[in-house]
């Protein structure tokens, strides 16, 4: 069986100097564990991957790309039913499985990779994560399984972005239903999923002061859940509490119109990006029974 190896490439290096290390016989090319770099920002500092195996070294670049997000438009159900969307440790099926991706997960890329006349895409974990040790490598995801998105990325109010003085958001715990409306004129009414009930979903009068397509959800939640989960790429989400109460896209379940999340308001994923499109920084979003 073939062995294949990968080694992020840091920018300080040179393609000579590079090439001069895998002459020299490492016997694995892997991370230097002085060096090693923390997994939330290491991606930003690479510029080619190595590929090796018996036939030789490949140095491949990590090129730029124009856009920030993919969405995964081709993989398994909230429940891993079908087939899941692998995202692999390098350029190629070759490659170990990190971990398999469902259906509507939004992930942040910081450039392809063109290997075999295949395109991946390399995944970038640049936001505060609560759990960084899960992260254990690079992520790569084959481009003909997801959709590219332009989107302008993380957006928030302390950026001096216009605030919205017309629409509001009602979520509605009793009847689990979520009303979005500009003046008085209806926008959207849609089942939800709000917290269950150790883990409620607050209620009150807020502002949403945050907007990100993409943002990586971890549990157990220190004082306040002991529930472990792990969601990468939860989408279109739109904060209205420091706390982290968000409207957001769920992937990873279909029971809206019962509680079911850990504090945060869960909406199908068509209806969840088509709110984040239309909501604007300063909506407010009302939390009643």
């Amino acid at each position: 069986m073939k062995r294949r190896m990968f080694v992020a490439v840091l920018l300080l290096g040179t393609l000579a100097v590079l090439l001069s290390f895998s002459v020299l016989g490492f016997p694995r090319l892997g991370w230097f564990e002085q060096e090693q770099p923390v997994a939330t920002n290491y991606l930003r500092e690479e510029a080619a991957v190595l590929v090796s195996s018996a036939e030789g070294t490949v140095v491949l670049p990590i090129e730029p790309v124009l856009f920030e997000y993919i969405e995964v438009v081709d993989g398994c159900g909230p429940y891993f039913e079908g087939s899941c969307l692998n995202a692999r440790s390098g350029p190629g099926q070759d490659f170990d499985v990190i971990t398999k991706l469902r259906k509507g997960i939004v992930l942040k890329v910081g450039g392809k990779v063109v290997r075999d006349g295949q395109t991946w895409y390399v995944v970038v974990f640049d936001e505060w994560i609560r759990y960084p040790e899960r992260v254990t490598g690079d992520w790569y995801v084959a481009a003909d399984y997801v959709r590219v998105l332009f989107d302008e990325g993380e957006r928030d109010l302390a950026d001096g972005a216009a605030a919205s003085s017309t629409k509001r958001i009602i979520v509605d715990r009793s009847e689990q239903m979520l009303y979005a409306y500009d003046g008085e004129e209806l926008f959207m009414q849609e089942p939800i999923s709000t917290g269950i009930e150790l883990t409620p979903t607050p209620r009150g009068m807020f502002t949403i002061f945050k907007k990100t397509p993409s943002r990586y959800m971890q549990g157990p939640l220190p004082g306040i859940s002991q529930k472990y989960y792990d969601l990468p790429g939860v989408p279109w989400n739109l904060y209205f509490t420091r706390e982290g109460a968000v409207i957001h896209g769920a992937y990873w379940h279909d029971q809206f119109g019962k509680p079911w999340s850990s504090g945060c308001v869960n909406m199908p994923l068509a209806k969840a990006r088509e709110l984040y499109a239309w909501a604007d920084l300063g909506t407010t979003v009302l939390v009643r029974d």
